[in-house]
């Protein structure tokens, strides 16, 4: 039986350890929507999908954020 596990949330600092990006290029990819989106965790806190931060990792060049009406 497969078990499936949970979608881990990533800050900000180990996004920016995984991937190798600056901050103000991270924020900048995004903005050009080259870099997944954070998403709001609370009023003061963001984060990134683990899986979104894994699968730009293996295309980054390629890599096309997905429109905010798009799952």
């Amino acid at each position: 039986m497969k078990t499936s596990t949970p979608e881990r949330i990533l800050r900000l600092k180990t996004v920016l350890e995984r991937t190798g990006l600056s901050r103000s290029t991270m924020y900048r990819k995004m903005q050009n929507g080259t870099f997944p989106r954070n998403i709001q965790i609370s009023t003061r806190c963001a984060g990134w999908r683990e899986s979104a931060i894994n699968q730009w990792m293996q295309h980054p060049i390629c890599y096309e954020a997905e429109t905010e009406g798009e799952s």
